[in-house]
């Protein structure tokens, strides 16, 4: 096997940072120490954290420069919030995958990745501006030509993106030493996972997903909800769909679009916590498709981290955006139980948010 290098990739707080913007920063770099470690035990020549308060550089820029000391060899590649429950073998199987001597890849996920390795890394000289990690495996694939493999384990898709993440890790984890800090209250969204969690055991319920869940997290539910499942599936692909990584650009570009964002469009972001409960007995809800649906897929153009992070976690009462804030409060005063969050809630946090059927 040849040299190996793992470049953990983790972004730092920036000085006016609020506190939950703070916490996750704080949580992921203790997860990218960890990782950097276990790296390390799996035979990486060389596992370094990369950190740093974003520069404005895009993910493929990045890439190019710190790839080049190990364009000899192979590369392992992954943010400081990634694969959080990867084991041993996973690990070794990324090295080996990075080590061989002809060009190929191995990602958790070809089509969103966030641990990818990558074996003669010297391809990464030809990288396009990619906004994101997302999109890596496609442009290996579609455009230098890789054969790009997909590790099968379901925990690998599982990633630390905002502050309901690692209250869903702690579930998976409950010894993790990824505690609260003190002034935070994540008692809202605790409450909301577990009311939502009793609609899910019920067969006389409905349970409502909402936003960007995969086939995968639907025949999941299908064999282990006992409660019915109304599913409205939108904007996959938000964030990993990148020309830049594709061998040919769409025809006509869409912009994203959400029913369920047209919905309050028309009746306005106080009427989200009726619609859910017309919709189901509880819900989760993937916001961020409903943010994309208002603002366009850039979250830069949206609110704040810390106003998102806030959503999540039902304290409306922290959000500055009037929007988010009312959608936030409606949620919250609701007459069925909402979980709000991102992709991973969704998706492959499905599995920690919801129980299995006895």
């Amino acid at each position: 096997m040849g040299s190996v290098g793992v470049i953990i990739l983790h972004a730092e707080a920036g000085p006016s940072a609020g506190p939950l913007e703070a916490w996750l920063a704080a949580a992921r770099r203790t997860l990218a120490d960890r990782q950097q470690r276990a790296f390390a035990a799996a035979g990486a020549s060389e596992a370094r954290v990369v950190a740093g308060i974003p520069d404005g550089r895009s993910f493929g820029e990045l890439l190019r420069d710190l790839a080049r000391p190990f364009a000899g060899g192979g590369l392992v590649v992954l943010g400081s919030g990634s694969i959080p429950l990867a084991t041993a073998a996973d690990r070794r199987a990324l090295v080996a995958a990075a080590g061989a001597s002809t060009g190929g890849a191995l990602t958790n996920n070809r089509y969103s990745s966030d641990v990818i390795a990558i074996a003669c890394a010297a391809v990464l000289a030809g990288l396009p501006d990619l906004p994101s990690d997302n999109a890596l495996p496609r442009w290996l694939a579609e455009v230098a030509g890789y054969p790009v493999g997909e590790l099968a384990a379901r925990r690998l898709r599982f990633d630390v993106d905002d502050p309901l993440d690692l209250i869903l890790l702690r579930r998976a984890r409950p010894s993790s030493p990824l505690r609260v800090p003190p002034g935070i209250d994540t008692s809202r969204a605790e409450a909301a996972l577990g009311a939502v969690a009793a609609v899910a055991r019920d067969p006389s319920a409905e349970l409502l997903v909402a936003g960007r869940a995969s086939s995968a997290s639907l025949a999941w539910l299908e064999r282990r909800a006992a409660a019915r499942v109304r599913a409205l599936i939108e904007e996959r692909g938000l964030r990993a769909a990148s020309p830049a990584a594709a061998s040919s650009a769409p025809a006509r570009p869409r912009a994203p679009v959400s029913v369920l964002g047209a919905l309050l469009d028309r009746d306005g972001p106080e009427s989200f916590g009726a619609w859910i409960a017309r919709l189901g007995d509880g819900a989760l809800v993937d916001s961020r498709v409903l943010l994309a649906h208002r603002l366009g897929a850039d979250e830069r153009s949206g609110p704040a981290a810390e106003d998102r992070y806030a959503s999540d976690l039902l304290l409306h009462e922290w959000i500055g955006d009037p929007w988010l804030r009312a959608l936030t409060r409606s949620a919250l005063d609701a007459p069925v139980p909402i979980v709000l969050g991102g992709h991973t809630l969704v998706g492959p946090g499905i599995r920690l948010a919801l129980p299995e059927r006895r």
